[in-house]
């Protein structure tokens, strides 16, 4: 397997291992940005968190919309090709399923930078004082 990650602004080719990411079944950098992409637009948000509930009709989805059915489908198009949403076909009528395992290499991504503490910059404060009105010149310290 052929495995190309940038690692420091250098390319890793012809990885001996099976490439982390895909061992792990994270998203490519492009599937990530097609999921944000996706993400970007309120409308499809909308459109998400309302297939949580149950799959819905494309008609059923474009309801609460104030924009045409042509519109609505052009969103489901993109939710689709994001792999966030399947699509079928049920007699004449399309139906939408919600894929949430789809989201799980975004969640990974974003949960990610839950491991970095925030900073207290009080404290931070009270440290530089600290520090440096302890090694502060004498003539500074009585300013």
């Amino acid at each position: 397997m052929i495995c190309r990650l940038p690692i420091f602004n250098q390319t890793v080719d012809d990885c001996p291992l099976p490439c982390l990411f895909q061992r792990m079944n994270i998203p490519t950098a492009g599937s990530l940005d097609t999921i944000f992409a996706a993400l970007a637009d309120p409308t499809r948000r909308e459109i998400l968190r309302m297939l949580l509930e149950d799959d819905m009709a494309v008609t059923d989805v474009a309801e609460p919309f104030a924009m045409s059915l042509a519109a609505i489908s052009k969103h489901l198009g993109i939710l689709s090709q994001a792999g966030l949403i399947s699509q079928e076909k049920r007699g004449r009528v399309k139906w939408c399923k919600l894929e949430p395992h789809a989201m799980q290499g975004a969640i990974i991504w974003i949960q990610s930078f839950g491991q970095l503490k925030a900073m207290d910059f009080d404290a931070f404060e009270r440290f530089l004082d600290q520090e440096l009105g302890a090694n502060a010149p004498p003539d500074a310290q009585s300013q």
